[in-house]
């Protein structure tokens, strides 16, 4: 099984803003991405947060990629402030339509 397999990713209101969770199965630990909004149409990406108990699995690429495929839904942009997205968004040229 893949860290994928095992990986649920949800979305949760946060404020004005929202969290990205992901839950791996029988960890206690969780991996978070944030953002905030940044006028109409835009999420400005704060931090990506995967504690070192579930690190080295692909749990924070996860994370941006679930926040770019529901840019792609939703029609939003994003501000890549925190670095490993804007890392992520370096990496994958095919993203740059979504840079705010």
């Amino acid at each position: 099984m893949s860290a994928s397999d095992e990986t649920t990713i949800t979305h949760h209101a946060r404020g004005h803003g929202g969290r990205y969770v992901a839950e791996i199965a029988g960890e206690e630990h969780t991996g978070h991405l944030d953002w905030e909004p940044a006028g109409e149409g835009v999420r400005v990406a704060t931090h990506t947060i995967v504690p070192p108990e579930i690190g080295g699995r692909g749990i924070a690429a996860q994370l941006v990629k679930r926040l770019i495929a529901d840019a792609r839904e939703h029609g939003f942009k994003i501000v890549p402030q925190c670095s490993y997205v804007a890392r992520k968004f370096d990496k994958n040229p095919d993203w740059a339509d979504l840079r705010a």
